[in-house]
């Protein structure tokens, strides 16, 4: 774990060097030459321009969405302003973080930044000058950017998310089918086992091109079934070389955690120790309740669901499984042999208070999803803690 932590603190103060351009709130009037809003669309990228002081940002025009049309503007931007550093800025959404790491490889500042509220009339030249204009001010919310083995990873997690969400698709169309032509297996045995695609190959119909749905149903299924397989097995082997590999096996000392669950969880949030407090991760993963108050009344209401639904989904699963007494059953105790003691000994705190804060809540009726959600609360703060122990602090968001 000590070269583990020396290769984290190297890696740690690369990156920190790479953005420090990016942490410019306080003193941005000081640091950046030109503040620049875009509007970022697959083909097109609207570009306004606010330059420091309290003038209004003034729209640029736009520019095609390739590396050679923004090697351009930044160059002709930079003109304007003799070289000096520039502060680019634009919303997350589905085109990713190419454009910022090609800025940040022309040696510009940029920042992906959450979407602010927008008026009653929108347009991109309107969205780029509220960007330009926000960014001066320090008012945009900056939102974390992976490198590219972190997207790696997350991709792969999404992609066998995405699988599995197929495959459960599949079977309930099969299910369904049967079930429309009278037949269902019987209740207490186990699906989807040889036993049970046996006995689906078995059914009988009167008309041939039911026989034929059948069995295409049928090897849906199982087609499905070895994509999954598939993907969980080259996931398993790129954790081996990731550089977050050991937290992994130290998060499943946790109760309800697994391999699958610690990946999805690391590689949608990378490493969560940069949070400064349990309560700011609860906050970023949007398990903290909303509220709506005013004056001396103080109502609160369901969970933000703001952040990271994945992450976010995954918790709320993996609470389900304190439902049952604390103890330190052999399978829990196999799947932690490669964690740390540190982790173990929080792992044992997290089974003795969550399983005894689901009975309380149960006990005091409390609906179950709604004890879930407030497991999956507290069962982040014992991972951020672990986080915490297996890797050095190297930031705080």
């Amino acid at each position: 774990m000590n070269e583990f932590s020396a290769q984290m603190q190297k890696e740690s103060a690369a990156s920190t060097q790479a953005m420090a351009v990016m942490l410019h709130r306080g003193v941005q009037a000081e640091r950046y030459a030109l503040y620049v809003g875009l509007d970022v669309h697959k083909e097109t990228i609207a570009v306004a321009v606010a330059e420091p002081g309290r003038g209004e940002a003034r729209y640029v025009g736009e520019i095609a969405n390739t590396p050679k049309a923004v090697k351009k503007l930044v160059d002709r931007l930079a003109g304007e302003v003799s070289g000096e550093l520039m502060l680019f800025c634009y919303e997350a959404g589905p085109c990713g973080y190419g454009l910022y790491r090609q800025l940040l490889d022309l040696g510009q500042a940029c920042e992906v930044v959450a979407a602010p509220s927008s008026g009653r009339i929108k347009t991109d030249r309107r969205d780029a000058m509220g960007l330009a204009r926000l960014l001066r001010a320090g008012e945009l919310r900056r939102v974390w950017v992976p490198d590219e083995e972190q997207e790696a990873m997350r991709d792969l997690s999404r992609c066998r998310s995405d699988f599995k969400g197929q495959e459960q698709k599949a079977r309930q169309q099969l299910n369904a089918f049967v079930l429309r032509r009278g037949h269902h297996w019987p209740r207490g045995k186990s699906r989807w086992t040889q036993a049970h695609y046996n006995w689906l190959e078995s059914l009988k119909f009167e008309q041939p091109a039911q026989q034929v749905v059948l069995q295409e149903y049928v090897e849906a299924v199982r087609a499905a079934t070895v994509r999954v397989a598939q993907i969980t097995e080259q996931l398993m082997a790129a954790i081996r070389q990731w550089k977050l590999g050991p937290v992994v096996d130290s998060l499943v000392a946790l109760r309800g955690i697994d391999k699958i669950a610690a990946v999805t969880i690391l590689a949608e949030l990378g490493d969560i120790s940069r949070f400064g407090s349990p309560t700011q991760l609860m906050g970023y993963l949007g398990l903290v309740p909303g509220e709506h108050s005013s004056g001396r009344r103080r109502r609160q209401g369901s969970i933000t669901c703001a952040g990271n639904g994945h992450a976010r989904r995954m918790l709320v699963e993996s609470a389900w499984s304190y439902r049952f007494p604390a103890r330190q059953t052999m399978h829990l105790k196999r799947k932690a042999q490669h964690a740390s003691g540190e982790a173990k000994a929080i792992a044992w705190r997290a089974q003795k208070r969550l399983c005894g804060r689901y009975r309380a809540l149960n006990l005091a009726g409390k609906n179950q999803k709604v004890v879930c959600v407030a497991i999956a609360r507290e069962l982040t703060g014992f991972i951020w803690d672990i986080v915490c122990h297996e890797m050095p602090r190297v930031d705080t968001v």
